[in-house]
C-alpha cells in the first residue's frame, strides 16, 4: 500500500477505561436522550437548537461558549431545548486544510491522532460535567463514533457523507437522533433514501465485528441548501420547500417525520448574519402552517464568541477558524427572540 503506518492507536474501550463516564453523568445523557426523542416523536413541542462553533478548535473558548449557553437555556427551558455543537472533525471539500481537533489538537501544529482521540473525549466530558449538556458532533468517520457514543446527545451526517453506505448503516445502529443532510447537489431523494436506510435494521461489518443494527426511528432530515453546477448557492428552507418535504415524507411512510433547518452553509450562502433572518422566516412558516410546526423541529446554527472567521493562528479568542459564525451577543438575542416566537 502507498502509505506508512506510524503507530497503533488505542481502541475505544481503552480510551473509555482511561476516561470513564460516571453513573451520574450517564444519567444526564440518558435524560437528555429521552427529551430529544420526545421532540422528534412529536410528544414535546419544544424548539430544538443545535448551536455552536463551526469547528471546536479550542477547548477553553468552546467551554466558555457552552457555559454561556447554559445560562440562556435555564431561562428558556420551557420553550427551547439546546444541544451545543462540539464538532471535532472538519470535512474538507478538497481534502486540504484544518481537519479538526481529532487530527490537530493544536490547529497550528502537526497531526497527532492519539492526542486528538483523548482530547475529543475530554472535551465532551468536560462539557457534560461542567454544564450538564450532552452535545452534538458530526459523524465524519463512522469507525470513530465509538470513542464518543456514550457521551453524545445528537449526531449529524454531513452533505458529503450522506450517500455513503457505512454512514447509513452505522446511523441505523445509534440510539441518538441522527440528522441526515441533503447532499451538496440538493438531491432530496438521496437524503430521503439515507433516512430510510437508517431507520431500518441491517447486518454489516463494523470495527472488525459482524454487527446487526436495529434501526433508528429518530433518523431525520437536515436541509442545508445546495450548490448548482455553476457553484452558486441556493436555499431550500422557504415555505414551498418545507411543504414539499412534508409531502415527500407522507409518501415515504417513514417514522417520526422531522426536519432541522441548517441556517448557514448554502442556505445562507455562507453569509453568517443571514442566519438570524432565515431562522425568523422559518418560524413564520411554522406559525402559518400547523403541519410545518410539527415537521420543523428546530435549527442548526453556527455561532461562537466572536462574529466572523479568522485564519488559523489569527489570535482572536473565540473566533472561528473555519466557517464564519454569529458572535455571542447576536446569538443570545436570537435565542431569546426565537423563544418569544414559540
Amino acid at each position: 500500500m502507498n502509505m506508512d503506518f506510524d503507530r497503533k492507536l488505542a481502541i475505544p474501550m481503552e480510551v473509555k477505561e482511561m476516561y470513564p463516564l460516571s453513573g451520574a453523568l450517564a444519567n444526564i445523557v440518558d435524560e437528555r436522550l429521552i427529551a430529544l426523542r420526545e421532540i422528534f416523536s412529536g410528544r414535546s413541542d419544544k424548539l430544538l437548537l443545535i448551536i455552536g462553533p463551526c469547528s471546536a478548535d479550542n477547548e477553553d473558548s468552546v467551554l466558555d461558549y457552552i457555559g454561556r449557553l447554559r445560562k440562556v437555556q435555564d431561562k428558556v427551558s420551557d420553550r427551547i431545548f439546546i444541544v451545543p455543537r462540539i464538532y471535532t472533525n472538519k470535512p474538507r471539500t478538497t481534502g486540504d486544510g484544518y481537519k479538526g481537533i481529532l487530527h490537530q489538537p493544536d490547529p497550528a501544529g502537526k497531526t497527532d491522532l492519539l492526542r486528538g482521540i483523548v482530547m475529543i473525549r475530554e472535551l465532551h466530558m468536560r462539557a457534560l460535567a461542567e454544564t450538564g449538556f450532552s452535545c452534538a458532533d458530526e459523524m465524519l468517520y463512522p469507525e470513530n463514533h465509538k470513542y464518543l457514543d456514550d457521551l453524545l446527545g445528537y449526531v449529524a451526517v454531513g452533505a458529503r457523507s450522506v450517500e455513503d453506505q457505512q454512514h447509513r448503516l452505522t446511523a441505523s445502529g445509534l440510539e441518538t437522533p441522527v440528522g441526515m443532510k441533503n447532499p451538496t447537489s440538493g438531491n432530496i431523494e438521496v437524503m430521503m433514501n439515507s433516512i430510510t436506510a437508517a431507520q431500518h435494521a441491517h447486518s454489516f461489518i463494523y470495527r472488525g465485528w459482524q454487527a446487526h443494527s436495529h434501526g433508528n426511528p429518530y433518523a431525520h432530515a437536515i436541509l442545508r441548501g445546495y450548490v448548482d453546477k455553476y457553484g452558486k448557492s441556493h436555499p431550500n428552507y422557504h415555505y414551498e420547500d418545507l411543504v414539499q418535504l412534508s409531502e415527500i415524507y407522507a409518501q415515504k411512510g417513514l417514522q417520526n417525520p422531522a426536519v432541522i433547518i441548517d441556517t448557514n452553509h448554502a442556505n445562507s450562502g455562507k453569509q453568517y448574519l443571514e442566519q438570524i433572518r432565515i431562522a425568523r422566516e422559518v418560524m413564520g412558516s411554522r406559525r402559518y402552517n400547523p403541519a410545518l410546526a410539527k415537521l420543523v423541529k428546530g435549527f442548526m446554527i453556527e455561532s461562537y464568541l466572536e462574529d466572523g472567521a479568522q485564519p488559523v493562528g489569527g489570535g482572536c479568542y473565540g473566533k472561528s477558524i473555519t466557517d464564519p459564525c454569529l458572535g455571542w451577543d447576536k446569538t443570545e438575542r436570537l435565542i431569546y427572540g426565537l423563544a418569544d416566537m414559540m
